[in-house]
């Protein structure tokens, strides 16, 4: 059991049972690595327990909690896309999320040409899922675009792997239009 004695930016009473979310994730900020924080914080967006708007309007008590507010964003549908834009910022790689190809969403896609897609056991379990991922990745492909496909254990424990397999489509201009 962990206990915190900061007190956050939403006043509540001395018998409450709960604090409200915004102290809570208040906490997650001081208590949690930056990355499990801003996939906590992301995971709330996406839930619509709270917005991004008002995230960045709150008068945050701690640096850590002010940069949380600025680079959560509503566009991860996942933690895993959190995550995997997260390690891209590190290497200095701008992602562009859900944009729409083909009559579809893409996880990710990086310059004009590279997409990213992004697979959690949720979606992509089953042989049917496997099969449709194969369809859409061969759409995309006869339409000119290159797709790197990592799923969670990549993601979670791979990471300098994704890392470099994006930076080695990158040098070799996969990013771009053709």
């Amino acid at each position: 059991m962990r206990l915190h004695w900061a007190k956050g930016p939403a006043p509540f009473g001395p018998r409450a049972i709960a604090d409200p979310l915004i102290n809570v994730l208040f906490q997650v900020a001081r208590c949690q690595s930056p990355e499990h924080a801003l996939t906590i914080w992301e995971s709330a967006v996406r839930k619509g327990l709270i917005g991004v708007e008002v995230l960045r309007r709150v008068a945050w008590r701690s640096t850590r909690a002010r940069r949380l507010a600025e680079t959560t964003g509503a566009l991860s549908d996942s933690g895993l896309e959190t995550i995997f834009v997260e390690l891209m910022r590190q290497i200095g790689v701008h992602v562009r999320q859900q944009v729409w190809i083909d009559g579809r969403p893409v996880d990710a896609l990086i310059g004009e040409r590279l997409v990213i897609q992004l697979d959690g056991f949720a979606h992509h379990s089953r042989p049917e899922d496997r099969r449709r991922d194969i369809r859409a990745d061969s759409r995309l492909m006869l339409r000119g675009y290159t797709v790197l496909r990592f799923d969670y254990a990549q993601i979670m424990f791979d990471r300098a792997f994704v890392q470099e397999t994006v930076r080695a489509a990158i040098a070799q201009g996969l990013h771009l239009r053709r």
